[in-house]
């Protein structure tokens, strides 16, 4: 692959909610810029993105597949995500590496759930965005309305620079609002052709009124637009884009294109206005990391003469290659075969192979560079989030934060020869997934898996009987419920034990605190200077970490909690590590009691839409699920209901909604908070909770 100069890359993400048409559109994107010579269907299962047998038999992306393709000269990394909300964490680390995305809209469903989580991961990273509102061609497509919605529901500032020419069955074209003209296509020519022809007479005021408000919005990143336009004067097509890529950039405003993927039409103009209006790796800050052997800031830039920096956001198992480890690179060059260090495990890993890939297929190179998102074979050690630096110059960049999974089920080899089988092919799919969880429960020796949802411990259980060949038993999903307390408590943890040689002493004095919903785990120390080493106080951090894992109203994790520690003494002799542990898991377990500990159980956010003859129904449904509906609204003429519902009541529950509408109605979940359980079901869950364990 020949190197291109850094202005000249792309590194996006192509982003949505499940069916707005992420794949197809990226099936286009490939198709047009010669990466493949025949477009495949999602509805096919041909899709070339979509590789997995999961994917091709259910129509949806369950992993991000990554891709490096060529448009007028610019090197265009992709990165295709999925849009389901059990694999919300495959957009998150793609997130993390790129340095601009495209957000694919459905016009007839606007602004959907899963649109609008990603929306917000991308807002956390800064990063700049497009919006393609794709499916212009279906019955029900409304322009209008999902411009709308991207200013309410995403709280961005979509500016629009295309204009559909129709709707539905009548759409035909686009009208460029920066060039002035329209443009028709050939439906016979797989969208490889079209007529440029003056704005139809009939859509020529709205075009004028859309293209006054692009130059208004554009004008405040640009003196010399600004003041072009306050004087009436014309502006060159150079001028506007360069004024809208510099908004863009800022990701103060959102150009909008529009299209219909599937009918070949729009795709070409998005090609553009990736490389006119997305960053290269020059034009995004330089990533800070911390200087591991002086504990200091420091930054890396995108230039092949500083150090080697990396960050490994995905791990895979391919049957082929064994151990694949997506990275991206963000300074300095590597080698085939050349050392990398790991700075989080202090270990130094060999680049085996370089792979550039292609999906699920790889093409050997030798070297990366600043900007190039690659695969390598040969790191045993490095896990998602780890850092790939220089072996003489460590650094440690941002690591990644994953959510906690919120339902597990109990599995067990069929027989003993799959009982060794089977936990190297879980270890294995925990180190591509860090939102699937692997645990024994203590009490019973059973193995549990936990995940996102229903459909993501689907997906991992068909991959166990057909990728690593294991044969299991599964059980039933259950509720990955949480504890914390609910008041202030002041307790002490004292651990004294003397034998006949050196003993052990350790002792803390405590506070814990509850904290918001979401807050996780905070410790602080607030200890006088002396009161005990400084080698202690890891220690008790630590032992509360591990006694965390299992609280005392049901042996559930504990979270939301702030622990400070206020005092504690020590002996000269007896004390160690080891002691400090004990005595803080002592302090912390008798605090859990004293804090009138409460079962959490989590909330999921529920979207329904629904025609208007079932609208009672569906609401009786979800009201005796113990849901809590918050707003109702309308979309393309039916019923949209917006709820929280207890997850432990949502089992089942999409084939009960096929029951109550005759198919009709379509819904998405994903989790919101947990919340405390209600007294009225404390017991059942308690004696459904006991009687599984």
């Amino acid at each position: 692959m020949k190197k291109s100069p850094l202005s000249h890359i792309r590194n996006i993400g192509i982003m949505a909610h499940i069916d707005a048409g992420k794949t197809t559109t990226t099936e286009r994107i490939l198709y047009y810029t010669g990466k493949v010579h025949r477009m495949g269907e999602v509805h096919e299962g041909a899709a070339t993105m979509d590789w997995m047998e999961q994917e091709k038999e259910r129509g949806i992306t369950i992993t991000s597949a990554a891709t490096t393709c060529f448009w007028k000269d610019y090197q265009i990394n992709i990165i295709d995500t999925p849009g389901h909300v059990d694999f919300t964490i495959e957009v998150e680390r793609s997130l993390r590496v790129l340095d601009g995305a495209v957000g694919i809209f459905c016009a007839v469903s606007g602004v959907e759930p899963q649109s609008e989580t990603v929306w917000k991961q991308a807002d956390q990273y800064h990063i700049p965005r497009l919006a393609f509102v794709n499916k212009m061609d279906r019955v029900g497509a409304d322009f209008a309305n999902v411009l709308e919605m991207i200013k309410t529901r995403l709280g961005a500032k979509p500016v629009v620079i295309q204009l559909p020419i129709g709707a539905g069955e009548t759409f035909s074209g686009v009208i460029d609002l920066i060039s002035q003209k329209a443009y028709i296509y050939n439906a016979m020519e797989l969208g490889a052709k079209w007529d440029e022809v003056e704005i139809p007479a009939d859509y020529k005021e709205e075009a004028e009124e859309y293209r006054h408000h692009l130059l208004e919005v554009i004008s405040e990143y640009d003196d010399e637009v600004l003041e072009a336009f306050l004087e009436e004067k014309e502006l060159t097509t150079a001028q506007i884009q360069r004024a809208l890529r510099t908004g863009t950039l800022s990701t103060g405003i959102v150009p909008v294109l529009c299209g219909a993927a599937l009918r070949n039409v729009g795709v070409q103009p998005l090609l553009d206005a990736v490389i006119s209006y997305l960053p290269s790796p020059l034009d995004i800050p330089p990533v800070e990391g911390i200087e591991t052997k002086r504990n200091k800031p420091v930054l890396r830039h995108p230039d092949e003469e500083e150090p080697f920096t990396a960050l490994a956001f995905k791990i895979i198992s391919d049957s082929y290659v064994g151990k694949l480890t997506y990275f991206r690179v963000y300074s300095g060059t590597a080698t085939c075969g050349s050392y990398v260090l790991n700075s989080r495990e202090d270990r130094k890993e060999r680049l085996s192979r370089l792979l550039l890939m292609h999906a699920n297929k790889r093409e050997d190179i030798q070297t990366v560079y600043p900007g190039d998102i690659v695969a390598a074979v040969g790191l045993r050690y490095t896990k998602t989030g780890d850092t790939l630096c220089d072996t003489k110059h460590p650094i440690a960049l941002e690591s990644m934060h994953f959510p906690e999974p919120v339902i597990f089920v109990a599995i067990e080899p069929r027989t003993k020869s799959d009982e060794d089988k089977l936990f190297e092919s879980l270890e294995k799919l925990s180190d591509e997934d860090p939102t699937f969880k692997v645990q024994i429960n203590e009490e019973t020796g059973q193995t549990l898996i936990a995940g996102m949802g229903e459909l993501h411990l689907e997906i991992i259980t068909d991959r166990l009987l057909r990728e690593f060949k294991v044969k299991a038993h599964i059980g039933k999903p259950q509720v990955a419920y949480k504890e914390t307390i609910t008041k202030p408590v002041k307790t002490e943890g004292r651990f004294i034990r003397q034998t006949g040689g050196k003993g052990h002493y350790g002792h803390v004095v405590i506070q814990m605190d509850p904290l918001p919903r979401g807050s996780g785990y905070i410790f602080e120390n607030q200890l006088v200077g002396g009161t005990l080493p400084r080698e202690y106080i890891k220690p008790v951090d630590d032992g509360i970490r591990l006694t965390m894992n299992n609280g005392v109203v049901c042996g559930y994790p504990v979270i939301d909690v702030q622990v400070t520690l206020l005092d504690g003494s020590y002996h000269p002799v007896d004390s160690d590590e080891m002691s400090f542990k004990t005595a803080a898991s002592m302090a912390f377990q008798d605090g859990l009691r004293k804090g009138s500990s409460v079962l959490l159980e989590p909330q999921m956010k529920i979207e329904v839409v629904v025609p208007e003859e079932y609208l009672g129904d569906v609401l009786g449904d979800i009201n005796a699920r113990r849901g809590q509906v918050s707003g109702l609204s309308t979309r393309t003429g039916q019923h949209v209901i917006h709820a929280t519902v207890p997850l432990a009541e949502m089992f089942g529950y999409a084939t009960d909604l096929r029951s109550n509408t005759q198919g009709r109605a379509l819904y998405t979940m994903q989790f919101d908070s947990y919340q405390q359980v209600p007294d009225h079901e404390y017991n059942k869950i308690l004696k459904k909770v006991r009687g599984f364990v």
